[in-house]
């Protein structure tokens, strides 16, 4: 498909959808107790989901990457969107071998069967940017080769480009602020999941992290048949972490298994601050080691992603609000991070975050795989009214990097919830949690130590005390004592 006919699809889509907005803005003017319900504008959200998740199939590329962030962008879309894109987590159609052919005689000037010894033209995976393949050298080793698709990244700008005016249009009716970050968030991330030799260094980096936990296994790269488009691997042996019947097969227990990746996902985030932000079930395997353990291969890393300071330091206030039941800490932690914006209203927005906070304290889950709907509802305000609720929208704002903590999170514990519904795995990370702020207090304290030292060192020495010149009177009483 020639970029511009991509252009011409992308823009067909999005100008569909949002032209179904624009209708139903104008009826439920014109008749607001019949069009503008809450009901209605569930409806219009279903259809338009719809819509956009069969168009990005058909557009594939940057288009299934953005429809796999949308789909755990809870927090800032409607319900509608999240639950019809969520199919696109799975493995999308491969592309044909000569197209993945090309990308590689441009990177090495050679074929992949004068390279390697053997090399499937079948794919054994396929994602939206680029597929992998099987291959073995003239050492017998066995190898994985990612290839990138061609002219990706022509075509990300083209997509790119769309995405801005959609987002635009889109903010238009959804008040939310800064959604334009969304757009930046997005095209930094496909820069980097589109240049294998980033996806290289994150493995190096994220290995040497579990250089002492020989349960937790990388790939090593073979960088003399690996670029910016392609990456050669080891092959990493295991079976698909959602496959109970191979778990079954290796006697593993997938509550073993789900506790297992957990506690590598909270290491990732609160001790290493370099987390997996893709985490879904195909870029993880399972291998049952020596002593029957549970082993966890983790792939696919070009969208690792570093932990800002302020989210490590909100994240810090909001867990150290939870464990004293301080709310004005919960605030504040919100603050740091970045979702209050400035131009919102920052008393409903506290207010707000106060209400749930207290509700969320009262809350009593016990099958995490399926949250009872009652439960849920405890944490509904029914009081909220539609103008209160934009409002808000209004005072939201996006923090950057937040999406990638948030898509992180949401899809590591629904992997979690599917492997193990009941298992807690609030319970399970809180030895990281602990951790982690213990090491942030001391960083605190270390700071503040720092800064008074600072400022001590900054003040001017005081002056000495002189000897006062004796008077004769003095000096003659002195004689006389």
């Amino acid at each position: 498909m020639s970029a511009a006919i991509r252009l011409l699809r992308a823009t067909h889509l999005f100008g569909v959808i949002f032209l179904s907005y624009l209708w139903q803005v104008s009826w439920a003017r014109l008749w607001p107790a019949r069009y503008d319900s809450r009901d209605r504008w569930k409806k219009i959200n279903r259809r338009n989901a719809r819509r956009m998740y069969k168009g990005f199939v058909r557009l594939r590329g940057v288009y299934i990457k953005l429809g796999q962030i949308l789909s755990v962008m809870g927090t800032f879309l409607p319900r509608e969107y999240t639950e019809e894109l969520e199919a696109l987590q799975d493995d999308v159609p491969p592309q044909r071998y000569k197209k993945i052919k090309a990308t590689f005689v441009a990177s090495f000037k050679k074929q992949p069967h004068e390279v390697f010894t053997t090399f499937n033209e079948e794919p054994i995976a396929a994602a939206s940017l680029g597929q992998v393949h099987e291959a073995t050298n003239a050492a017998g080793d066995r190898l994985a080769v990612k290839i990138l698709y061609p002219n990706v990244a022509t075509i990300i700008k083209v997509d790119l480009r769309v995405l801005g005016w959609a987002l635009s249009v889109y903010s238009k009716f959804v008040p939310i602020q800064q959604i334009s970050r969304v757009h930046e968030q997005l095209s930094d991330m496909l820069a980097r999941e589109t240049d294998l030799a980033n996806e290289a260094r994150c493995i190096m980096r994220m290995s040497k992290n579990f250089i002492n936990d020989p349960d937790v296994l990388f790939p090593v790269v073979y960088p003399e048949w690996s670029s910016p488009t392609v990456m050669t691997m080891t092959f990493m042996d295991g079976c698909k972490i959602t496959k109970r019947d191979a778990l079954a097969t290796m006697q593993l227990d997938p509550y073993d298994v789900a506790t297992k990746l957990v506690k590598v996902f909270y290491k990732q985030l609160f001790i290493d601050r370099f987390f997996h932000a893709d985490p879904h079930p195909g870029n993880f395997f399972v291998q049952r080691g020596p002593e029957g353990q549970v082993r966890i291969v983790v792939l696919d890393l070009g969208s690792a992603t570093q932990l800002t300071d302020n989210l490590a330091d909100g994240m810090f206030d909001i867990l150290s609000g939870l464990m004293t039941r301080k709310d004005d800490l919960v605030v504040q932690g919100i603050n740091t991070m970045g979702f209050m914006a400035p131009s919102g209203d920052r008393a409903l927005l506290e207010r707000t975050v106060r209400k749930y906070f207290e509700k969320l304290l009262n809350l009593n889950i016990t099958d995490f795989g399926k949250i009872d709907p009652a439960v849920a509802q405890q944490l509904a305000d029914p009081d909220m009214k539609r103008d209160e609720l934009r409002e808000l929208m209004k005072s939201i704002a996006y923090p950057e990097g937040w999406f990638y903590v948030e898509r992180a999170a949401v899809i590591m514990f629904g992997l979690q919830s599917t492997l193990a519904p009941k298992l807690n795995g609030i319970h399970v990370g809180f030895p990281y949690i602990t951790q982690f702020i213990m090491e942030k207090n001391a960083q605190r304290l270390a700071d503040a130590a720092a800064l008074a030292a600072k400022e001590t060192a900054a003040q001017p020495a005081p002056t000495p005390p002189t000897d006062k010149p004796k008077s004769g009177t003095d000096e003659h009483e002195a004689l006389l004592n």
